[in-house]
């Protein structure tokens, strides 16, 4: 007899596997018991059941290791609290180096995981085979061995799960299926099912590889595509040690693992494809795919080369089942833009087993107490644009996404799938320029410029790049000259209306009741002081305001945004980043460069610091900001896009005198670290605070009305700060930073990189590091102490400062 359901819970979970397992679980241990899972068949029939079981901590971002850490918490303690076993057994891992570039790589990871606590020992050769005899010694040059790695079942440990959350009083209740969603303004308020409503406070979607089409029953974006993916597992082997560790091999695209006496050989090998484009098929459940030998024998084979015991056992299971990848290799986890207190958790890449019950111990806190306890701005659903829910587009990218899962992981590598897809209007005439592009958001950004000569492509390295020397010419002409720099990627917003100050000035930290054609730069803040939004407001009327943000948080900016338009405001909010291009004109001969093609008078005293107007430019007008973020003097061009063309030639065509160069990117990106300048997404988020990011300075606590976050940050001024965001620059020239390189402060490990790149004018690697002292200190320090900073396994001296190193008074931008 089917279950009744309860009319209304606090939580509806939907999806059975261990993540919606999981999350129920943690909510219970939380003190909320009204809680409701929701499984359209039976437990783990989706693609839990066929989880290989591994517990790899090797991921790629701080966040999400930090989630595994909860894993591994949970799977030592769950058998003790529910007496239901999860199979969990510690083995580690070894990650093999099988080439000189697969090394450098493992050496920088073992540095990286350092810094979440992680022990990861690099072994030689011997090592590695005395933990490992199977292995074939040809061409390895050893590994990086995870000791406390191990695996598990992924059926015991999601029924270990909702036990544990039923023994507390949540129900779980299969054989029912969610087939809508009710709303109420921005906000969820219910699920609509096969066996009646019920009314609740939060839902959350871990329907796993049915995300997609879960999130569009609420009109919540959830990019993810299936894909076949395929694992073997061999007749029983006679004298198999038990418990070796697993072994992965990302040269060979594969993982080894003992299991029951055989071994399961798994993987991730380029050339998948994309399964049920259009939306997975109803069934009950329990999903597999068609044996396909010619595209996995080679792969196979390869590994018997590694693993020659391969080469005699039998093959007991051919396995292929549907796994759910996402555009950019990051899962969609926390709560929609779309949709206050709609929670997403889904689109794992195939790491659903392992980061599952750490998952759902971090949704758990984040439903109960507000914010996540584990700053996850990659996994954030605001990054999602518009086009990623193409299925064309998914059925290419994701592709991509496992192509590359087991390659090296190189800095600044890029996308190659599905591109072109937003191209600035500016883009022909870059591309003339001799601009080589990157992707971000979908935009075609110029990353850099290829000199004439100079082929237009990457070569990916650890170490200087193929382009270091370029970019940095680039650099140097912002500096001692003038650059250009096409930005119109950046996002636009037009927030216009009787009530559009009050709404601006709701949230933001800053004061944006200005005069028309200031400028304001400021933060947005969450309830809890969290900052989820670094923009700059431009008055450009009494009632019309133009916020800029980044290319990939404008999404996630506009939802903010409207969320916090009341009812009874008289706001409208546009995106409107399309409708104009953006040219950074920046560097000591800016005005020079400028001044000649405009009537318009650019001199300090009649166009200060902070001032935008419209100005007749070349045989047009645009909208010419003073502002920076190079840390020089200089304007930022709005063009429409129709004459966007037109300013570039002009430009360019009286550029010559002043040194003018056309910048990309990684220039930029060099001059703001040495700047200073924060990025959201890199080095501020929801986790952080202005206090602690050194821009306290954007607050206006006296303006009237305050700002949402002001209690929470007064009450975090009043109690002190003990951790801060600091500049770096190592004492060596020759090292490269890229990020999550552990910081020592006096030997003492205190704290973690986060943006990093060469500073050409600095004269070394520079970075911004969040640092943190184990109590409120003074300011001093911070600045204090002897700094040290991990770089693949040898530690480098570095200068710390809370102020920029390059020009702290900021008094070039000003000239």
């Amino acid at each position: 007899m089917a279950q009744q359901l309860p009319a209304r819970a606090q939580v509806v979970i939907v999806g059975g596997g261990i993540i919606g397992a999981s999350t129920a679980y943690h909510l219970a241990r939380r003190g909320w018991t009204d809680v409701v899972l929701l499984e359209s068949n039976t437990l783990t029939s989706g693609t839990t059941w066929h989880a290989a079981g591994l517990v790899t901590q090797a991921r790629g971002t701080w966040g999400t290791r930090e989630v595994v850490q909860r894993s591994l918490e949970v799977f030592q303690d769950l058998e003790t609290d529910t007496g239901f076993s999860t199979g969990f057994v510690r083995t580690g891992t070894m990650n093999l180096a099988t080439s000189p570039d697969r090394l450098v790589e493992l050496q920088h990871l073992a540095s990286a995981v350092s810094g979440n606590g992680i022990v990861a020992e690099l072994l030689d050769v011997e090592r590695t085979l005395e933990l490992h005899p199977l292995l074939n010694p040809d061409g390895l040059y050893g590994s990086l061995h995870f000791p406390n790695d191990g695996r598990g079942s992924a059926t015991d440990t999601t029924i270990s799960l909702a036990r544990g959350a039923t023994q507390r009083g949540a129900r779980v209740v299969e054989g029912v299926t969610v087939n809508g969603i009710a709303t109420s303004g921005r906000r969820v308020t219910g699920v609509r099912t096969t066996a009646g409503d019920i009314e609740a406070e939060y839902v959350v979607n871990a329907t796993g590889m049915w995300g997609r089409e879960f999130g569009a029953l609420a009109g919540v974006s959830v990019p993810l595509q299936a894909l076949a993916h395929y694992y073997i597992v061999t007749e029983a082997i006679d004298g198999l040690p038990r418990n070796l560790p697993t072994i992965k091999s990302g040269d060979e695209y594969s993982y080894v693992k003992d299991e029951a006496g055989a071994l399961m050989v798994g993987f991730f090998e380029p050339g998948s494809y994309a399964w049920a484009i259009d939306g997975i098929p109803d069934s009950k459940g329990y999903l597999q795919l068609p044996e396909d030998w010619d595209h996995l024998g080679p792969f196979y084979e390869r590994m018997i080369e590694r693993v020659p015991i391969l080469g005699d056992a039998g093959i007991r299971l051919h396995f292929c089942g549907p796994e759910s990848f996402t555009p950019d290799g990051q899962y969609h986890f926390g709560e929609a833009a779309e949709l206050a207190n709609y929670f997403v958790a889904a689109g794992f890449n195939s790491v659903g087993f392992l980061s599952g019950p750490g998952a759902g111990s971090v949704l758990a806190d984040w439903i109960v107490d507000g914010r996540s306890p584990i700053d996850l701005p990659e996994t954030d659903l605001g990054r999602v644009q518009r086009h990623e829910m193409n299925p064309r587009f998914l059925a290419e990218r994701v592709v991509e996404t496992l192509d590359l899962s087991y390659e090296v992981h190189w800095p600044f590598q890029q996308r190659t799938s599905a591109r072109r897809l937003r191209v600035s209007p500016l883009y022909e005439q870059t591309r003339a320029a001799g601009a080589v592009f990157g992707e971000l958001a979908g935009w075609e950004r110029a990353n850099w410029y290829a000199p004439d000569g100079v082929e237009r492509q990457y070569e990916y390295s650890f170490g200087r790049p193929n382009w270091f020397e370029h970019s940095a010419a680039e650099h140097q002409a912002v500096r001692e000259a003038v650059g250009m720099i096409d930005t119109s990627s950046f996002g636009k917003l037009l927030v216009q209306g009787r009530d559009a100050v009050r709404v601006l000035n709701r949230v933001s930290v800053n004061d944006v009741d200005t005069a028309v054609g200031r400028i304001t730069y400021t933060q947005w803040l969450d309830a809890h002081g969290g900052i989820v939004a670094d923009v700059t407001v431009t008055r450009v009327a009494e009632d019309e305001f133009l916020v800029l943000s980044g290319p990939a948080t404008v999404n996630r900016d506009l939802a903010h945004l409207r969320r916090n338009i009341g009812v009874d405001d008289f706001c409208t909010v546009a995106d409107v980043s399309g409708t104009m291009a953006m040219l950074a004109v920046m560097g000591p001969n800016a005005r020079d460069l400028l001044a000649p093609l405009t009537d318009a008078d650019l001199s300090n005293e009649a166009f200060p610091f902070g001032t935008s107007r419209e100005i007749d430019l070349g045989h047009t007008f645009v909208r010419a900001t003073r502002v920076t973020y190079v840390g020089e003097l200089g304007w930022e061009l709005l063009i429409p896009a129709e004459s966007a063309g037109h300013i570039w030639e002009t430009l360019m065509a009286a550029g010559q005198p002043h040194g003018l160069r056309p910048v990309g990117y990684h220039a930029m990106n060099s001059l703001r670290i040495e700047k200073g300048y924060r990025s959201w997404g890199h080095d501020i988020s929801a986790g952080d605070n202005p206090l602690e990011a050194g821009l306290a300075f954007a607050a206006r606590w006296e303006k009237p009305g305050g700002f949402l976050g002001q209690e929470a940050l007064e009450k975090r001024r009043a109690e002190g700060v003990s951790r801060r965001l600091v500049q770096l620059v190592l004492a060596d020239p020759e090292p490269l930073l890229f990020h999550d390189e552990p910081v020592f402060r006096d030997g003492v490990r205190v704290g973690r990189v986060v943006s990093a790149q060469f500073g050409h004018t600095l004269g070394g690697a520079v970075a911004l590091a969040w640092v943190e002292a184990t109590e409120v200190v003074p300011r001093e320090w911070f600045n204090d102490g002897q700094y040290e900073v991990d770089v693949a396994g040898r530690r480098v001296s570095a200068r710390a400062s809370l102020s920029p190193m390059y020009d702290p008074k900021s008094e070039r931008p000003k000239q």
